[in-house]
C-alpha cells in the first residue's frame, strides 16, 4: 500500500513519516502526481519519485525467495558500504549502480538496512504480469511551492500490472476507470516535536523524529470527472 493510501485509511507509519520528513511547513503542490489508465484487467500506471520506494517494496516482499534481473541505483547522501563496483558521487550524492539477478528477499533486506535511500530499480514478478520501471537517478528535493504550478509530469515511475489489489491503491475513487489523473497538495501547518526530543540540541534528530501536521487535498480527474478531497495528518 502506497503512503497516500496509508494517510487516507488512518494507517501511517514509519514509511510514512519518512516520506514527509523531508518537508519544512509550508504549501507543496504537484506531489505524489499518479497518470493512470486501465484496459481490461491491465493497469498501466505513470507516478513522481515519491512513490518509488514503496512499490520497490511492495513487489519485492510479492517476489518473495524468487529472483528477478534487477537494474538501476541506491542512492544515498550517506556511504552505504556496498559492494558494488559501478558507484558515482556528484554533489554529495553517491549511487550505487544494480544490475544483476536479485530475490525479493535481498531486496527487502536492503531496503531495511538503508531505509533513508532511494531505491530506483526496475524488474519484473510473475504475480499480476507486474513489471516495474523506476529513472536510475536521484528524485528531486522538496520545496515550497511558488504562485505558479510546477511543471513536474508523472513519469519517474511507471508501473504495468494485473493485479488489481495494486492498481486499485492509486485509483480507489472509481475501480472501473478508463483513464486518470490526480494530483496532491500538501500543506504542513505545524511541525510537532514529541517529548523526548524537546531538549535535543541536534537539529537534524530532532527534524528526522519531528512529525509534519497538515492536510493533503487530492484533486483527481477520473474519465472526465473532476473531484476533490481532503485528509487530514501527522505523520
Amino acid at each position: 500500500m502506497n503512503f497516500i493510501k496509508k494517510v487516507w485509511e488512518n494507517k501511517t507509519d514509519e514509511l510514512v513519516h519518512l516520506q514527509f520528513q523531508k518537508f519544512s511547513k509550508g504549501e507543496f503542490r504537484s506531489r505524489a502526481l499518479v497518470k493512470a489508465k486501465k484496459t481490461g484487467n491491465k493497469y498501466s500506471i505513470a507516478t513522481s519519485a515519491e512513490f518509488g520506494n514503496e512499490l520497490v517494496l511492495d513487489l519485492a516482499k510479492k517476489l518473495g525467495s524468487k529472483t528477478a534481473n534487477v537494474k538501476g541505483v541506491i542512492v544515498s547522501t550517506n556511504e552505504l558500504n556496498l559492494e558494488y563496483t559501478n558507484k558515482k558521487q556528484f554533489m554529495g550524492i553517491k549511487q550505487y549502480g544494480i544490475d544483476k539477478d536479485m530475490s525479493g528477499n535481498e531486496i527487502v533486506s536492503l531496503m531495511e538496512r538503508f531505509p533513508k535511500a532511494f531505491f530506483g530499480l526496475s524488474f519484473s514478478i510473475p504475480e499480476g504480469n507486474t513489471s516495474l520501471k523506476i529513472k536510475p537517478k536521484a528524485p528531486k528535493s522538496a520545496k515550497p511551492s511558488t504562485k505558479g504550478e510546477e511543471d513536474i509530469k508523472p513519469d519517474f515511475c511507471k508501473l504495468v500490472t494485473e493485479d488489481a489489489k495494486l492498481g486499485e491503491s492509486f485509483i480507489w475513487e472509481k475501480p472501473n476507470f478508463k483513464t486518470a489523473e490526480i494530483t496532491h497538495t500538501f500543506m504542513i501547518d505545524e511541525i510537532v516535536v514529541p517529548p523526548e526530543l524537546r531538549n535535543e540540541k541536534d537539529f537534524a534528530k530532532v527534524r528526522e523524529g519531528a512529525k509534519r501536521k497538515g492536510r493533503i487535498i487530492r484533486k483527481a480527474v477520473i474519465d472526465g470527472q473532476a473531484m476533490t478531497s481532503e485528509k487530514n495528518f501527522e505523520a
